[in-house]
């Protein structure tokens, strides 16, 4: 996960691209010549991507977007320390 990442894609792209890129991409993943490494690089892409949608929520839910990407990621850091 990288935020300033997220935060391009958030930016730049609806929230229905970013949907459609991930089931884009969670399609190819799927596809059984695929290398580890291509399968990891897919995996960062769908998490950054997944990443963008969060935030795209909580912006339409009223939090600034500042405040939405910190959230995200204190989300996120929270859940791989337990």
């Amino acid at each position: 996960m990288k935020l300033p990442v997220i935060r391009h894609l958030q930016r730049n792209n609806s929230s229905a691209q970013l949907q459609n890129c991930i089931e884009v991409l969670e399609s190819f993943s799927e596809y059984n010549r695929i290398s580890d490494d291509e399968l990891d690089v897919v995996g960062e892409l769908i998490t950054n991507l997944c990443g963008a949608v969060e935030v795209h929520e909580m912006i339409a839910d009223g939090m600034p977007e500042r405040d939405a990407a910190n959230a995200f990621a204190q989300k996120v850091l929270g859940s791989i320390d337990r």
